[in-house]
């Protein structure tokens, strides 16, 4: 492939069992000479050991100075490379032509973000695997019409990030802080359906309870006029179970995935809700505390992939 080097930058915190997926899934693309950089947060496990196995550069950031968007700017200020391709460490590609996809749509000038397609693994939850299908569907968008994006698998291009770096102060959603901003200097987003990683999850309700209710929070920080009460929480929490569970039934999976299915919606529009009430301080012990985009895009049969996926 001939295009401009790309730097990838990955979050890390005692991601030690999933990061040599990823590294690897890295050095099994189809673009060479990847710079990788991985910006770990105090962890306690090997993750810097085996990103440095992997020839990655790694960015310390102390656990007292984390927040989401400060570990990403740190991480883009060491990259060198004119793209940078974003991606979490607990992720991994699909395919070997992931990165070639990926920043494929950064070739039009006015495409400010590319996101590529998530999909969840085994231990995933059966509702998080419908909220995948519901906001990375099977097929792709040249020029969207919102800025909704997401830093799970994402590439931005390094001199537009120095315009504007990414907000150090939101408990989440810098991705749609960032992607608002590039729409109101007149940019656009692609959506690549090809551009395919896994999303790995194991939580909890406490832990889903705990990232819907950091992301409200971002979101009344990003846009102040947004809202959401108790009728939007019975509502929607009432809505999607009802479609999970009509969907698990369609799959003969109800009675497995019925306890799960019930929680999860539950604690998702729950912290929500919560977090929409939130109104202290966003101060650095909110941040240590915690470590939804337009509607829904209708259904288009995916193309097949000429290519074999990589064998891990």
């Amino acid at each position: 492939m001939s295009a401009p080097g790309i730097s990838v930058v990955i979050r890390a915190f005692n991601e030690a069992a999933y990061i040599g997926r990823l590294l690897k899934g890295i050095r099994k693309q189809t673009v060479p000479d990847v710079e990788v950089v991985v910006v770990d947060s105090g962890s306690t496990d090997e993750t810097a050991n085996i990103a440095r196995s992997y020839d990655a550069r790694v960015v310390e950031i102390l656990p007292e100075e984390f927040t989401f968007g400060r570990s990403l700017n740190r991480g883009i200020a060491a990259a060198t490379r004119p793209l940078v391709v974003i991606v979490s460490a607990h992720c991994y590609p699909v395919y070997p032509d992931w990165l070639e996809k990926l920043v494929e749509p950064l070739q039009d000038p006015q495409v400010a973000v590319s996101y590529g397609k998530q999909r969840g693994g085994e231990t995933n939850q059966y509702s998080e695997h419908q909220w995948f299908r519901q906001y990375f569907p099977e097929y792709s968008i040249a020029r969207q019409a919102h800025p909704y994006c997401h830093n799970a698998n994402a590439a931005i291009r390094r001199s537009l990030w120095e315009q504007h770096p990414y907000n150090e102060q939101v408990t989440g959603l810098e991705d749609l802080d960032w992607g608002s901003w590039a729409f109101s200097q007149g940019y656009t987003i692609a959506y690549t359906a090809d551009a395919e990683i896994i999303h790995l999850h194991d939580e909890r309700p406490r832990q889903v309870f705990n990232r819907y209710r950091r992301e409200a929070i971002a979101m009344k920080q990003i846009l102040p006029e947004s809202r959401f009460n108790l009728w939007h929480f019975v509502r929607l929490t009432v809505g999607k179970i009802f479609s999970d569970l009509v969907q698990a039934r369609r799959e003969g999976v109800l009675a497995r995935q019925f306890g799960s299915i019930l929680w999860f919606r539950v604690m998702q529009y729950w912290g929500t809700y919560r977090g929409y009430r939130y109104a202290g301080k966003v101060d650095f012990g909110l941040h240590q505390r915690f470590y939804y985009p337009p509607g829904i895009l209708s259904e288009k049969k995916p193309a097949r992939r000429e290519i074999d996926p990589i064998e891990y």
